[in-house]
């Protein structure tokens, strides 16, 4: 039997230096934590896809497929395991604003060296990751 692993896309939305971060809340997992824009993929679609479809649902700008780059991959264990895709923009149509008040009670534009206290700690690597060049990480894994 093979692993089935869900599969998330995470998207750094960039903007003069900095990535917006957006607070979990009421969802069950990580509430009161900082993330960035994402989704598990639904099934027949692209991790482009996905990700262009979680920016519009959850902070209401479009996303062109040419302006996202896929920055990072991680293959991540927590409650079970997990492969994270990362892509970055530094360019959409419309101004971010909070799309899902019932999941989110905060957005927030962050310079990625200065990091809230509380960003969910893989978010954490995986930013560092982007700065560093790095492409592929594991965590959870200890």
């Amino acid at each position: 039997m093979r692993t089935k692993f869900p599969v998330t896309a995470h998207i750094f939305l960039i903007r003069e230096g900095k990535v917006l971060m957006i607070r979990r809340f009421n969802t069950g997992f990580e509430d009161g934590n900082y993330s960035v824009v994402a989704g598990h993929l639904d099934g027949n679609e692209t991790v482009r896809q996905a990700a262009m479809r979680e920016a519009r649902e959850e902070v209401g700008v479009k996303l062109n497929p040419e302006d996202l780059k896929v920055v990072g991959v991680m293959q991540r264990r927590s409650d079970e395991e997990r492969i994270d895709f990362f892509l970055a923009s530094h360019s959409w149509l419309g101004e971010p604003s909070n799309c899902e008040p019932d999941k989110c009670d905060a957005l927030r534009w962050v310079a990625p060296d200065h990091l809230p206290a509380n960003t969910i700690p893989y978010i954490r690597q995986a930013l560092h990751n982007f700065q560093s060049g790095s492409w592929y990480s594991e965590f959870g894994w200890e």
